[in-house]
């Protein structure tokens, strides 16, 4: 096999290990709860060793946030191919959206019971540092390169980035509220029209 092949399954293989780690302990938080597993029992559901989860990941909430932590970087490669002439926050949704119809939710619309695991995971610090790790750079670095600024030095590309984390974040914790006929891409449009009008105040 080439030596270009051989790289290209193994890095495969890797991102399939990650997602089956992450959809474990995404699973054993609904059948669970968030506080009745740890570690060893995701290596397990995944059919892994402790030590292989353990490259992969330092921690459960590290799992938990992978799903949400890849589409965020897939959509920072996404923003580079979007159109030069479209307009920045139009171009961030879209980018934003693509991931969402490849990945779609994973276990369905979850039940109530579900909705205050994630609202308790969401609120934990671990969660958010775990969601934080390396998103917003890569965010930075893909709205510096469309915006001609230079990501250390400009405060434009990552004030952009952090807004926009900060809009799916919001978008995530209000869509596992709302009827479910609302598509969550409909809901990421609307926001990102919003902030390009400037954020006006709601309509009453």
């Amino acid at each position: 096999m080439p030596e270009e092949a051989s790289f290209g399954l193994r890095e495969r293989k890797k991102r399939d290990t990650r997602k089956a780690l992450s959809d474990a302990a995404l699973e054993l938080m609904f059948e669970r709860g968030l506080d009745n597993f740890v570690r060893e029992d995701v290596a397990a559901r995944a059919g892994v060793s402790l030590r292989t989860f353990s490259n992969y990941f330092a921690s459960k909430y590290d799992a938990l946030a992978y799903r949400v932590n890849h589409r965020i970087h897939r959509s920072a490669e996404l923003l580079r191919t979007r159109p030069a002439a479209e307009p920045l926050w139009t171009a961030i949704a879209e980018a934003l959206i693509e991931p969402l119809r490849d990945d779609g939710v994973p276990f369905g619309r979850p039940t109530d019971e579900q909705i205050l695991e994630i609202r308790k995971l969401n609120a934990t610090p671990e969660m958010q540092v775990a969601l934080a790790r390396n998103t917003v750079d890569d965010l930075v670095e893909a709205i510096a390169e469309r915006t001609g600024t230079d990501p250390k030095l400009d405060l434009y590309p990552r004030l952009v980035a952090n807004v926009t984390i900060g809009a799916v974040n919001a978008v995530l914790h209000r869509y596992v509220q709302t009827d479910p006929t609302v598509a969550m891409s409909r809901v990421l449009r609307e926001v990102f029209d919003g902030i390009a009008e400037g954020l006006p105040p709601p309509r009453t």
